[in-house]
């Protein structure tokens, strides 16, 4: 396993369009908060990530879970205060020989890029989607030109995915006690963003801290902190 390249996925939880926002507004958090550490952020997809630095998968682990918040969206009009939620998947990058995809067991799609890269992008079909037929897993990516580059992402993004599914089962299997702090799979609740009250409340430490601002804008340190030296 590679500590120092961590995959983020983000998804909307029911809401719709706010809940939309909102994954797009977490996706934005964490790559100022990468930018201010001086991590590399590049985006794979609509709503995925690969950041790279020093210890990353270490250091934000423990974001992973069901975000929630609470707030009034821009698109209320009688001003009430709405809940909504995403999810958020920190996964590291698995080699090959830890997470082995029979080549039988996988379906390849190629398609023409709708993003950024320009005309070669959008003429040539680079982008790829991969379906891991026994999980119905399904991943793509359309960050690289060369489609060869494509695919090799893609792989490591569905070796990440079914690790995930793996550890998943793994924890299920745990009784909470052996648990020193949640790692904040998919299903975990372990954060709300309460904006009228200005606080951030972290479920797992029952911790909660103000500036909600700043921590939009990425400043994420004290809580990362507080969650790394919860879990020793």
């Amino acid at each position: 396993m590679n500590t120092d390249i961590a995959l983020l996925e983000f998804r909307p939880g029911p809401g719709g369009e706010e809940a939309k926002i909102w994954a797009s507004d977490l996706l934005r958090m964490y790559t100022r908060y990468a930018n201010l550490l001086g991590w590399k952020v590049e985006q794979l997809d609509d709503r995925v990530i690969r950041i790279r630095g020093p210890e990353v998968f270490t250091k934000l682990q423990y974001e992973a879970g069901t975000h929630r918040v609470q707030r009034i969206p821009t698109t209320e009009r009688h001003g009430r205060i709405h809940t909504s939620t995403a999810t958020v998947a920190v996964l590291p990058e698995i080699p090959e020989t830890e997470v082995y995809i029979k080549p039988e067991e996988v379906e390849w799609e190629f398609f023409r890029s709708g993003g950024k890269g320009g005309q070669n992008v959008n003429k040539v079909s680079s982008a790829v989607r991969i379906r891991h037929k026994p999980t119905g897993i399904v991943v793509q990516c359309q960050t690289e030109r060369d489609q060869h580059q494509n695919r090799q992402v893609a792989l490591s993004m569905l070796r990440a995915r079914l690790w995930e599914k793996q550890l998943m089962e793994q924890e299920l299997a745990l009784s909470d006690s052996r648990r020193v702090i949640g790692r904040g799979l998919r299903a975990e609740k372990i954060r709300t963003y309460n904006f009228p009250q200005n606080r951030i409340t972290d479920h797992r430490i029952g911790k909660s801290w103000g500036n909600l601002n700043d921590v939009i804008e990425g400043k994420l340190t004290k809580i990362s902190d507080a969650l790394l030296q919860s879990s020793v």
